[in-house]
Parts: structure tokens; C-alpha cells; sequence
């Protein structure tokens, strides 16, 4: 093989050299993650069995290819796993190792071009090309880049403590420039196996030259980087060591001075709040516990700020702090009836709770759910109840609320733990029997947080709750004291187990009557003191106060009492009743009074500003201040109801929502056809039912109600329910919808202001519905003169409307449809006229 290779290969493109061949093949030893410069001494470690056997047979000459491999993991390499260019080298000395491995030195002495292989088992043989190197010519461009490697190895060497300084030494006494860059190359640690390979295969010194500047920059870049990081941390440390023999000073100072420690006044303080709170001897022994490791923790701990805060609070606490107020049954009565205007149920429970807990002081707090729709007073109701116990209030809003550790907090192993809102707000009271009030409990969330209904569980069980325990403070809370209060606008969002352990008190809302009196006696007072206009900023002569500080009152603190009609006798503004009595039928359609609260703020600022506008004489809101202030009539619902049912195939029910009850108008009407049923509406399933029950009742009874027993052959009926874009579903319109049906198709009109509710059978049983305290509110908001109820919620009227609220509307009772249509449709010519009397009547007095 060796007799059929060229003598003589010549140069790639660019090189001016020949390359020597020598027809001789010489042993290759493959090498990982190392490359042998020409000239330079590198001593190997030879482990691989074929290895051995190679420096096992090297002759007088002891000479060598030594290649580097291109995967450094591969234990076997073939010729083609082998860079193309190694160093032709010179075996000085080997040592045989214990391990049976030799540690081999080599020198390298030229490069070579790996030609073809003789051999390759045991060990490989391959012939060879020399490549030979002339030195390069001493040009400015030469000596410049052969000086700034100079300088930069000098420097590198310098700033390193792994590389010795007779490197600088032996660099500077290198005259040829090709053995200058080996020998730097050689000498790096930092370059990789690929970089010193590619120095290896570069041929041309001047490109070697540039290639190894650039390595060179890039590693004093890196070791600036590292000396600036390093005299940062250094920085640090000394600063830290510094604080540490400032601080030590500081004790010798104030241990000589006789002052005590920082620390151990801490530490006593904290011990005599333990001491002095009262918490149960098991809670007690884990504080001293905590404490004591407190003690002995250095301050710059990472725990010692952990530590701390735990044991504050533990011994901040209210564990056995009352409010120690003696209930007094009668005065509590007063303050209830000075708040709150009716809600005669609720407070009668209210001051039940009050007699037994005087009878009985250590009784378990009950827990209390208002429902009811928005303004109508719930949160109020849990401040005036505080007020009446003399108590502190607390709130927590859990609107929105998704994560579990907001009630039951998070455990110390995170970073920035804290306890949950209950124990937060009972450390803000500074008493375990604080009045907690839980607002829009049915507005809770869940998600993989956990779920905050659940936590809610444990703290609202009166026989589990003596023993809650928040994830912080991981020791049992006796919240048996704590009178828990709740507050929803509707129920069945509220998981069941959760409402299971709640008494139900409904708030429904107000009639008008009911409306006027709490805005004479609780809101125009609120706003007019609010707004500045209650006199007492008055400095006369045309001159106004300016702006009052606003007083935020603390929502742990016992709630002061609500201004009243007695603090405004000098007030610039007068609202007679007949004013409140139009605002509040004319401007609202609410179940509560927030609306008519926020109206009466409006004509309030409006006086404010005449005053600071120099006009300073008292007003009386007459209606015509009424509508320039508020504008024309935004309500007109009595009016609206007279109009609509004009026609026949209009008929109105009565509907329950989340924010009150509210009037409902269902239209029907009629096509050619041939006999189809269309709903419309954005309905639900269960109404869809009730209108396919109605429609199915009809046409069985049509011979008793006159009609032709086929009057649904020839036409198509439309079913519709105006509102569209609002969802509506329920059994409620059952009856509405029958009465609808009837009325188009007898050509009957239902008889102007009245309304109806209830649930029709196909048999046509009036079954009865819920809500209808809520239902008949909204009838009498709207004007309606007569109701038609089922009989079956006779006894819900009886118990939930007082005669005050049910003056002026007449109720009918009904168990069959037929009784529904005997008050709904006219039967005479006389009673048409009659409705036609009245509906005339309606509107002539809106106009």
C-alpha cells in the first residue's frame, strides 16, 4: 500500500507550500478532549487495551501519530471517527500505573495529514502527509498581531492563579512565530478541544495569529467579569463582616453601660404579652417553645424574622379578651329601631338571640344568613346589631374570593406567609366576640387553589368552630363567641352542607310607603350632612366652609350610630314627602333603597353647589326642583301596564330575581298557519314547559271556553316573552302564559292592572311558587291594583305582608285555572267598559 502512494500531494487552494509524504505508515493513538501542539510536551494518560499494545510495540524511534477523536465518547474509534490532522510525536518515557493503564510523555514534533490506513487491528497504522510550515515573513501587520498576543497572554497569565508565571518567561523567548502560537495554544486551559483543533488544522501562521487573538480577547473579557463579581462578593462580605464587629462593639458598649440587649428586650416583651395573653396551656407551652428558639437564634438568621412574626402573633391575639358589655334587651331595641326602619322579623330574632345570651353568657354564637336583594340593608343590619351588643364589627367581602388560604391562611413554610382574614380581623378587634360579618357569601369561587366554601365549613359549624385552626398559626381558636353574620342575594349558588349550617333570615325589600319613611328618617339626613348642606358650615354673610375632612370610620371599631332627622333641624334643604314619594316611584324600580339614596345625593349636590354659587336660601324639593334636577320620569310602569294591555294576548306576571321581584309582560298573537307553536324570548327549559302545558290546556278546554275545537288548525301561534337579551326561566308564568293564550284567542283584553303568578298543570291546577313576597312588591311598585295568587300561599301572605303593605291591592285566590280566568278576562259587556273606564282613567293621569 505504501509503494502505490504519491511521493509528493500537492497544496490545497491558497497554500504556497508543498506538503512532504512519507511512504512509511506509523501507530495512531486516538485521544479524547486533547490536542498535541508541534514542540509541546504532553504526558498521556494510555488506558484502552489496543492503546497499550500500540506503546507496547513502538520501536528504537518510539514514534507516533497522535489524533484527537471527534467523539470523545466513543471507546472504540475507527479510522472515520478521527480528525483528519494530528502531530507526528516522540514517546520520551512510559510508567506503568497499579491500575495496569501507562502514563505516557510525548513531544510533539510536526503536524501531519492523516493518509490512507495499513492497520486496524490491534492498534491502527496509517501513512502519513508532513505539513510542512514556513516561517512567516516579519511584515508590520505580522509583528503587530504577534506582539498583541504576546501582551494578551502576559495578561492572561497574570490574572489567573492556575497558570504559572514562567509561561510569560518562555513565551517572550520564542522567536518563531509558528511556535509562539503552539505553545500559547498549548498552554490555555480555557480553549476547547474544538478550538485547539482548528488552531491544529489552520496552516497559515497569520490566520493562526488572528484566530488566537480573538480567543485571547474573549477570554479576558471573561476574566474581568469574573474579577468584577468577585470584588462585588467581596464588597459584600466585608460589609457583612464589618456590620458583624460593629454590632458585637454595640453589645460590648451597652453591656458596659448597663443597657439590655435588643434582643433580650424582645425577647422579654414578647414573654410577658405570652404571659398576659391567656391562650390554652398547650397553645402557651408551643409559644415559650418558639420563643426559646427565638432566643437563641443569631438576628441575621433567616429565620429569625419568621420566628419573630409567629410569635407576635400568638401573643397578640384576643385568646381570652371580651368585650365584657352587659346586653341590655330594651336599649338594644331602641338602637335597632333607631337604624332600621320595619324588618320587624328580623329584629324580633335578633333580640331573641340577645335574651338568651343574657340568660345564658357562654351560649354558642349562632349563625346568622341575611338574603335578600341589594339595598335593602344587610350590611347595615350587621353594624347596628354590633352597635346594639356593644361590640366590635368586622367585615370580610368574599365576593370574588378563590383561594382556600384566604380563610384558612397559608402555612409558615412559604415565603410571606400570613393567617387568614378570620384570624387577621379577630387580632384587629382586639376581642374574640367581635360581630363578623361574611358580605355576598354567594359570590364565592373555586378553583385548583381549593375551594373557600369548604374552608368556610369548619368556621361556621357552632359545634366545630370552638376548635378552628388556621394554617399559620396550626393551634386551635376557640370562634364559638364570635356571632357570625352572612349575607347573600340568593341561595342557591351556596352550597348545600354550607347553607345547612345557617338560619335563613329574608330581607325582601320596600314598598313605597316604607321607602319614603327611610329616606325621611335615615337617608337625607345621611346625605345631607354628607354634602355639606346640614348648616353647619354656614360662617354667614354668603360665605361656605370649605371641604370637610373625611371621616373613615374603622370597621373594627363599635359603629356609631346613623345621623336622623334630629341633626339636620338646620339644614338648607327640605324634602317634603311628596317629593320622596315621586323619586321614589317615578326614578327607581328597586327592591332597596341605594338608588334612592344615591338620587336624593344627587338634588343634594345640586343645593351645594347653588350655596357655593352664592344663593344661600333653604330649598324646598318640590316636584317641579324634582324634575329639573333628576329630569323627566324615568318609571312609568302602572301606565305601561294600562297601555300594553289594550290589546288582547297581553297578559303580566309576576317574576323573582336575584335583585328583587320584578313584573313580567307575556304577548301572544296569531298568524295564518297550519297549527305551529313558536316561543321566543331567550327562555329556559322549565318556562318552555310551562308554555307547552298552558297551550295543551287550551286546546283541551277550548269547547268550554267557546272556542272552536280545531281554532288551532288553520293559524300559527307566537309565544313571546320582550325583554330578549335578559335569560328568564321558571315555573312562575304558568298561569300568565295560559291567560295570554285565552285572551288572543277569545279576543278578550285582561283587565288593566292586575297581575298574576303561579304554576298551571295540564289538568289545570294553580300550583303554588316561591318568592311571593318579593312578587307582590314589585306589584305594588308598579301599580298594580289586583293580584292573583295561588290559593296554596295563602298562609305566606298572612305571615310575611303586613296590612300596611298589602293596602290597596286586592288579592285573589286561585286552585284552578278557570278561577284565574274569572278575575283575569271580562265576562260582561259591562265589565268591559268598566276596564276601559279604568284603563282610560290610568292614562289620563300619567298625561
Amino acid at each position: 500500500m505504501a509503494s502505490d502512494f504519491v511521493s509528493v500531494i500537492k497544496p490545497k487552494s491558497g497554500e504556497n507550500k508543498d506538503i512532504a509524504v512519507s511512504p512509511v505508515a506509523l501507530p495512531v493513538l486516538p485521544v479524547r478532549d486533547t490536542v498535541l501542539f508541534p514542540h509541546a510536551v504532553l504526558p498521556l494518560t494510555v488506558g484502552r487495551e489496543s492503546s497499550i499494545q500500540l506503546i507496547q510495540s513502538l520501536g528504537e524511534d518510539k514514534q507516533l501519530i497522535v489524533v484527537a477523536q471527534r467523539e470523545a465518547r466513543l471507546d472504540n474509534p475507527e479510522a472515520s471517527d478521527l480528525h483528519t490532522v494530528g502531530t507526528l510525536a516522540t514517546v520520551h518515557k512510559v510508567v506503568k500505573m497499579p491500575n495496569q493503564s501507562l502514563f505516557v510523555f510525548t513531544e510533539g514534533a510536526e503536524r501531519v495529514r492523516l493518509g490512507e490506513f495499513a492497520q486496524h487491528t490491534p492498534y491502527m497504522m496509517a501513512e502519513y502527509q508532513t505539513i510542512s510550515e514556513d516561517e512567516a515573513a516579519k511584515s508590520p501587520e505580522v509583528e503587530a498581531l504577534q506582539r498583541n498576543v504576546l501582551s494578551q497572554f502576559q495578561e492572561i497569565v497574570a490574572a489567573s492563579p492556575t497558570l504559572s508565571d514562567d509561561l510569560q518567561t518562555i513565551a517572550l523567548n520564542i522567536e518563531e512565530t509558528s511556535r509562539l502560537v503552539d505553545f500559547i495554544a498549548s498552554s490555555l486551559p480555557f480553549l476547547t478541544t474544538a478550538d485547539k483543533q482548528e488552531l491544529l488544522e489552520t496552516q497559515d501562521v497569520v490566520k493562526r495569529l488572528e484566530r488566537l487573538t480573538q480567543h485571547l480577547a474573549k477570554e479576558i473579557e471573561v476574566q474581568q467579569l469574573r474579577t468584577k463579581i468577585q470584588s462585588e462578593v467581596q464588597d459584600a462580605v466585608q460589609q457583612s463582616q464589618r456590620e458583624y464587629y460593629l454590632r458585637e462593639q454595640m453589645k460590648a458598649i451597652q453591656k458596659e453601660l448597663g443597657d439590655a440587649d435588643d434582643t433580650n428586650k424582645d425577647v422579654t416583651e414578647l414573654k410577658e404579652k405570652i404571659e398576659a395573653a391567656g391562650m390554652p396551656e398547650e397553645t402557651k407551652k408551643d409559644a415559650l417553645k418558639e420563643l426559646g428558639r427565638l432566643q437563641r437564634m443569631s438576628p441575621n438568621a433567616p429565620d429569625y424574622s419568621i420566628t419573630r412574626n409567629y410569635v407576635e402573633w400568638l401573643a397578640s391575639l384576643p385568646w381570652s379578651k371580651s368585650s365584657g358589655v352587659e346586653v341590655d334587651i330594651t336599649r338594644a331595641a331602641e338602637i335597632l329601631d333607631e337604624d332600621h326602619y320595619g324588618l320587624k322579623k328580623v329584629k324580633d330574632r335578633i333580640l331573641d338571640y340577645l335574651s338568651v345570651r343574657r340568660l345564658k353568657p357562654d351560649m354558642k354564637g349562632p349563625i346568622l344568613c341575611f338574603v335578600g336583594p341589594p339595598g335593602v340593608g344587610k350590611t347595615s343590619l350587621g353594624k347596628s346589631i354590633a352597635r346594639a351588643l356593644g361590640r366590635k364589627f368586622s367585615r370580610i367581602s368574599l365576593g370574588g374570593m378563590h383561594d382556600e388560604a384566604e380563610i384558612r391562611g397559608h402555612r409558615r413554610t412559604y415565603i410571606g406567609a400570613m393567617p387568614g382574614q378570620i384570624i387577621q380581623h379577630l387580632k384587629r378587634a382586639e376581642t374574640n366576640d367581635p360581630v363578623f360579618m361574611l358580605d355576598e357569601i354567594d359570590k364565592l369561587g373555586r378553583d385548583f387553589r381549593g375551594d373557600p366554601a369548604a374552608a368556610l365549613l369548619e368556621t361556621l359549624d357552632p359545634a366545630q368552630n370552638t376548635t378552628f385552626r388556621d394554617n399559620y398559626l396550626d393551634q386551635p381558636f376557640d370562634l364559638s363567641k364570635v356571632l357570625f353574620i352572612c349575607t347573600a342575594n340568593q341561595l342557591d349558588p351556596i352550597p348545600a352542607p354550607l347553607l345547612d349550617r345557617m338560619e335563613i333570615i329574608e330581607l325582601t325589600g320596600y314598598t313605597e310607603e316604607e321607602k319614603v319613611a327611610i329616606a325621611e328618617k335615615y337617608l337625607v339626613p345621611r346625605q345631607v350632612k354628607e354634602n355639606g348642606i346640614d348648616g353647619s358650615n354656614d360662617k354667614g354673610n354668603g360665605e361656605v366652609a370649605g371641604p370637610r375632612a373625611e371621616v373613615v370610620e374603622d370597621q373594627d371599631k363599635v359603629p356609631a350610630p346613623q345621623p336622623s332627622s334630629k341633626d339636620i333641624t338646620n339644614a338648607l334643604i327640605e324634602f317634603p314627602r311628596e317629593s320622596l314619594a315621586i323619586t321614589a316611584r317615578h326614578y327607581t324600580r328597586e327592591a332597596g333603597v341605594r338608588k334612592l339614596e344615591q338620587l336624593i345625593g344627587t338634588v343634594c349636590r345640586k343645593q351645594a353647589r347653588r350655596i357655593a354659587e352664592g344663593k344661600n336660601e333653604k330649598l324646598v324639593v318640590t316636584p317641579e326642583v324634582i324634575r329639573e334636577f333628576l329630569g323627566g320620569y324615568k318609571v312609568r310602569v302602572d301606565t305601561e301596564i294600562a297601555e300594553r294591555t289594550k290589546r288582547s294576548g297581553v297578559a303580566v306576571g309576576l317574576a323573582w330575581t336575584p335583585v328583587g321581584g320584578d313584573i313580567l309582560f307575556i304577548e301572544a298573537n296569531k298568524m295564518k298557519g297550519k297549527g305551529n307553536f313558536h316561543i321566543t324570548g331567550q327562555i329556559g327549559d322549565v318556562m318552555k314547559e310551562s308554555m307547552q302545558a298552558a297551550l295543551t290546556w287550551v286546546r283541551s278546554n277550548a269547547a268550554s271556553l267557546g272556542l272552536d275545537e280545531d281554532v288551532l288548525k288553520d293559524i300559527d301561534l307566537h309565544l313571546h316573552v320582550p325583554a330578549g337579551a335578559i335569560p328568564k326561566d321558571g315555573p312562575s308564568a304558568g298561569v300568565t302564559m295560559a291567560t295570554a293564550i285565552v285572551s288572543l284567542l277569545t279576543d278578550r283584553p285582561v283587565r288593566p292592572l292586575l297581575a298574576m303568578t303561579g304554576e298551571i298543570t295540564l289538568s289545570g291546577n294553580v300550583l303554588p311558587v316561591g318568592g311571593i313576597k318579593e312578587k307582590f312588591l314589585a306589584a305594588r311598585r308598579a301599580g298594580v291594583r289586583d293580584v292573583i295568587l295561588p290559593i296554596d300561599v295563602k298562609p305566606n301572605v298572612e305571615e310575611d305582608l303586613s296590612p300596611d303593605q298589602i293596602e290597596g291591592i286586592t288579592i285573589h285566590y286561585a286552585s284552578r285555572f278557570e278561577d284565574v280566568l274569572a278575575v283575569a278576562l271580562p265576562h260582561t259587556l259591562r265589565e268591559t267598559a268598566q276596564d276601559e273606564q279604568l284603563r282610560e282613567e290610568v292614562l289620563q293621569t300619567a298625561g
